[in-house]
């Protein structure tokens, strides 16, 4: 086997070694069935069992009650959600609340905005997305149906600190890049989405967490396969889900809650981000971190140097020492290391040894 790279990259990103050694070794014969998962029936009690402790397990790490909440397993990614959420919940006479702090939460705000009446509740467009926006800083329209937030923002590399508690107005939220990586309250939220391919699996599914209270207020108008809850109703098998992709993220899980839980999880991935922002910060005149730093993430550290040839050329040598998928956004350029869950410590390590090599060679 050629030797495993650390893998920056955002998305589909690094997945755990040790699922990934575990998936290998039953590929051929799921549960002793004599065929393996990718061959399997949706309809089959071994996939329908699947999709339940899957639900069972991600409402436990996130602490959140079976009778208040459901997961549904999905597909079209955060995409899709984009138009879903408005679709199901903007009546004609009501407005949403959009929060925009990067690319992708325009891209929520301007596929709501073809569906129904939209609000700019703050945007951090002004000053490149270099930072989330105090909370006191929100505009919100009067009695919005929804307020919709990006907890992370992969591409600025800016991440929410502190979650807004809107009480009666349901607060949703596109958890895509940092789902799981840390502790939080879930029950601030009506609804959570994250596409997989970021921390809780692999690219083909998509995670929505739903409180079951907004279950009634889909509209039956609605075609069926855009429906929460049709879907929920048929326990993510109204037509035929990526069972692989879900089977994947099933096994995620289980390494989560082996690896300690989202409290473990969240005290790795601040020592793994502050040894690379360390790196930055020592030597601040040679590297330029974009987000400022009472909104840094955890999960997606962006940063340029003095000159585009210069971050070539540390791309280039970077790829020499088996770091890769460090460049940035095509939009932004520069320098961006995705360290979600699955990142190991001595990724960052390394990754932070040679940004000090590099700076020293350099500058």
């Amino acid at each position: 086997m050629t030797a495993r790279v650390y893998n920056f990259y955002p998305g589909p990103a690094t997945l755990p070694l040790p699922v990934l050694k575990e998936v290998q070794q039953n590929l051929l014969n799921y549960n002793n069935r004599g065929m393996s998962i990718l061959e399997m029936s949706h309809r089959s009690p071994d996939v329908e069992e699947l999709i339940q402790a899957s639900e069972d397990m991600l409402l436990e790490q996130l602490n959140l009650s079976k009778e208040e909440y459901r997961v549904l397993f999905l597909q079209g990614g955060a995409s899709a959600q984009f138009a879903m959420i408005p679709l199901n919940f903007l009546p004609k006479n009501s407005t949403a609340d959009y929060v925009i702090t990067g690319s992708f939460a325009e891209k929520a705000y301007k596929e709501a905005a073809k569906i129904g009446n939209v609000h700019i509740a703050h945007s951090t467009k002004e000053t490149g997305h270099n930072r989330i926006p105090k909370i006191e800083e929100l505009q919100l329209s009067k009695n919005p149906a929804y307020v919709h937030i990006t907890s992370n923002n992969t591409i600025f590399g800016t991440q929410w600190q502190e979650f807004p508690d809107f009480e009666d107005m349901p607060l949703i939220a596109d958890m895509s890049s940092d789902i799981l990586s840390r502790t939080f309250n879930a029950n601030k939220f009506a609804l959570i989405y994250a596409g997989a391919q970021k921390n809780l699996g692999p690219a083909g599914v998509t995670v929505v967490i739903i409180r079951t209270d907004l279950l009634d207020k889909v509209p039956s108008s609605l075609p069926n396969i855009v429906r929460y809850d049709v879907h929920a109703e048929k326990n993510s098998l109204y037509n035929t889900p990526p069972v692989f992709a879900i089977y994947m993220v099933h096994q995620v899980l289980k390494w989560v809650k082996n690896s300690g839980g989202l409290k473990s999880l969240e005290e790795k991935n601040k020592k793994k981000a502050n040894i690379i922002y360390e790196a930055l910060d020592s030597n601040s005149d040679f590297y330029r971190p974009h987000a400022q730093k009472s909104s840094r993430s955890m999960m997606n550290i962006t940063f340029r140097l003095p000159s585009e040839v210069l971050e070539k050329k540390f791309l280039e040598e970077a790829s020499q020492e088996d770091l890769i998928g460090l460049k940035g956004h095509r939009s932004v350029g520069g320098i961006r290391a995705s360290i979600y869950n699955a990142m190991p410590m001595e990724g960052c390590c390394k990754l932070a040894t040679f940004m000090k090599h590099f700076c020293r060679t350099h500058s």
